[in-house]
């Protein structure tokens, strides 16, 4: 009898530790570590190549202008679309934590097509890049705020909020985690458009935090989140209309996923 406790001990605390990787952990404390600058850095190489120039652009066939490592949209004047026009906000954001903005960010873009941006020869383009580059925590610190704030939506979107919330936390405990959250809505989006659906099923941040199995933290939660992230892609190219070809694009996607471990 002694023999079969000792044999079954194991197998009991074993099945314990799965029962409780179910259920999100209550009250835990998250010391958010995250390095701003590299988290900043991170975001630029990925979105603008790391490039001083790729801070201010204007994209062929979209009418207005993109700044920072966000690519942050800022509508010239009498242009209005369906994006968000995060420019300004940011703008506001910068000022209100102390950080002094240049005035010729404010108002509406001052260029009113690509043709007269790229025709511009006054420098300030030049002058704006220069300012951006040398603010990149700022950036950083705006775009985590935004996560941040896409989290409250994904909530109230989602069929496990709190699963949701738990998974979120973990991964902004660290630079790599938050980096894979911020990275994957520019990628993918939140996830809670009832337009962006094939067959009722999503491929956003959402979908993919409710994909993730368990509650891991640390390293872990970033293997998680890549495991995940390439499952719900996987499911959107099988659901996808076979007319969009989207499984030419599935390798390059699950290349990206890689990258969030």
């Amino acid at each position: 009898m002694a023999y079969m406790k000792f044999l079954l001990f194991p197998f009991l605390a074993l099945a314990l530790a799965s029962c409780a990787t179910q259920n999100p952990p209550r009250n835990t404390k998250y010391r958010y570590q995250v390095n701003i600058q590299e988290l900043g850095n991170r975001i630029w190489k990925n979105e603008c190549a790391g490039s001083t120039r790729g801070l201010v652009s204007w994209n062929a066939g979209e009418a207005f202008p993109s700044l920072g490592i966000g690519h942050f949209i800022w509508y010239p004047a009498g242009v209005q679309e369906a994006f968000d026009e995060s420019f300004p906000t940011f703008v506001r954001y910068a000022r209100a934590k102390g950080v002094q903005v240049p005035a010729y960010f404010d108002g509406p873009a001052p260029w009113s097509t690509k043709a007269a941006f790229e025709a511009d020869r006054s420098g300030l383009a030049h002058a704006m890049r220069r300012w951006l580059a040398a603010n990149i925590d700022i950036q950083a610190r705006f775009i985590m705020a935004r996560s941040r704030l896409a989290l409250q939506r994904m909530m109230e979107h989602s069929r496990t909020p709190e699963a949701v919330q738990h998974r979120y936390a973990a991964l902004s405990n660290t630079t790599q985690g938050m980096y894979c959250l911020v990275d994957y809505v520019n990628f993918k989006g939140e996830g809670i458009k009832p337009t962006e659906r094939y067959k009722g099923e999503g491929w956003g941040l959402l979908q993919v935090l409710e994909e993730m199995q368990g509650y891991p933290a640390g390293r872990a939660a970033t293997a998680e989140f890549s495991r995940a992230a390439a499952a719900v892609l996987a499911r959107r190219v099988a659901n996808s209309p076979a007319s969009r070809g989207e499984k030419r694009w599935l390798a390059g996607w699950l290349n990206r996923c890689k990258t969030y471990r």
